[in-house]
Parts: C-alpha cells; structure tokens; sequence
C-alpha cells in the first residue's frame, strides 16, 4: 500500500496541485478573494499566485471583479454541466432541461431556468417555444438581476446580509419601469417573497414581460427561478396560463430535488 502512495505521488505535477489548492480557496470564499488573501491562506509566493490567477483567467476558470478580487469563474459550470448523471450532486442543469422543454411546449412560449451569479443571473436551461411572436431564450444568458422576473425573486430569497449587499450596487434603468431606488426595490422584494413569484412588467425591454417562480433544494433555499418572457399585449387568459405554469414547473422541479412528500 505505501508503494502504491509513493508511486502515486511521484506522478503527481505540483503546479496542478498548487492550482486545485486556489480553486479549493477560491470556493470557500463565496466572496472572492485578493491575491494578498491568497498568499496569506496558502503560503504560497505572489509570483507563484498571480501566474497560476492569469493563466486561470486566459481559460475563463476565474473571474477578476474591478474592486481586485478573484472568484471562481463561468467555464467551471459548463464542465460541470458535462459531469454524467448519478455522479457526485444533483446536476440542477440536466435535471430541469426535460420540465422546461416540457413547459415551453405546453405554452408554446420560451422558457428558461436562471440562477444567481456574483455579478448577475445566468440562465443554465433553456427552451424555445413554437407559438407565433414567441420570445427567443438561450443558456448562457446573462442579466442584471434587478430588471427581471427571476432575478428580482433570487435577490428576494437571498438571505437578508446578502440582499442588503446587492441593494447598495449601481443600477441601471433599462426602462421607464426599472426600479434603480433601493428602497423601492426592497419593498418589492419583500412582496415578492410574500406572494411566491415575481413578474417583469418591462423592466428590462419594454416590450417584454416575464414571470417567474422559485426551486427549491433539500434544505429550503431558493436555488434557481423558472421564468417565462413574452410580449406585451398578450391575452390575460395566456398571461395566467403562463403565471400558473410557470408556478407548477417550479414546485415539480423543487419535488425532483427534494424527493416525494411524506403524507
């Protein structure tokens, strides 16, 4: 056995090491982290750090925020999103791409699964619909979370330290509709997570209007937002066919996660 550990280890390459130890740090610190931090936690030299930061970045495995720090970046969700089925935890990507076909096909309106970033939402599933006018959706759109249907309602699920901190962020008024005053926005937060679902009423296109509705994981946190855009001028009757949907997507998705119900 210890032939086996001293064989192992001497096939190891220690630059790869010391590159998974900042990816390591880098995911314990949910806020990103400086090089200064870096050097401090693992003891490494800044020259070592800031090489291993650049050539993480050129390969878009890191992201550098203007304020200096780093976090983990986009190109890991897409590996992750190619794990195959059944290893390590529940790839959310693979397991609402089905229902959001499903809900896209039933609606015949696009349809999309969106999550939380540092920086913003990312829409990790997509699906297109087939009715006329239908609004095009694709995965790995990404949008300011305070002009939309789902990232009002990931920003309303948010633990209050982290809503506060989101509120005190520049916001940009896409439209006449946006709501850039903080105090606005918490006030709409707060009857967001009262009533269970958000609506965009053209806070980020004019034309647009979305709802959308939370997942949630085993432990009650809100993990992702199924939301449906379509366009202003749609029937009442379609709009609350798209609000129920769209309520329904959401629970069934959060059941996948969560398992059955006991009685």
């Amino acid at each position: 056995m210890a032939a086996s550990a001293d064989a192992a280890s001497k096939h190891r390459i220690p630059v790869i090491d010391r590159m998974m130890d900042v990816l390591a740090e880098l995911e314990r610190r949910t806020a990103g982290a400086s090089i200064r931090e870096l050097v401090t936690a693992l003891g490494l030299p800044r020259t070592t750090i800031y090489r291993i930061l650049n050539t993480l970045q050129l390969h878009d495995m890191v992201h550098r925020t203007d304020a200096g720090a780093y976090l983990l970046g986009k190109r890991l969700r897409s590996l992750a999103a190619h794990v195959p089925a059944g290893v390590g935890t529940i790839d959310l990507a693979a397991l609402a791409q089905p229902l959001i076909e499903q809900l896209a096909a039933r609606l015949g309106e696009g349809a999309k699964l969106t999550v939380l970033e540092p920086n913003d939402t990312l829409v990790i599933a997509a699906a297109n619909g087939k009715r006329e006018y239908a609004l095009s959706v694709t995965a790995g759109q990404r949008l300011t979370p305070h002009s939309g249907a789902a990232g009002k309602l990931l920003l309303a699920y948010l633990p209050e330290a982290e809503r506060r901190a989101w509120l005190v962020r520049p916001m940009t008024a896409f439209t006449p509709r946006t709501i850039t005053d903080p105090r606005k926005l918490a006030a709409e937060l707060s009857r967001i997570r009262k009533q269970g679902w958000a609506i965009d009423k053209g806070e980020g296109v004019p034309s647009v209007l979305a709802y959308a509705a939370p997942v949630f994981d085993t432990r009650e946190k809100m993990v992702a937002a199924v939301s449906v855009p379509f366009l202003a001028g749609t029937e009442a009757e379609h709009m609350e066919e798209i609000r129920l949907a769209v309520l329904a997507t959401a629970a069934e998705l959060t059941a996948s996660i969560t398992g059955p119900v006991a009685d």
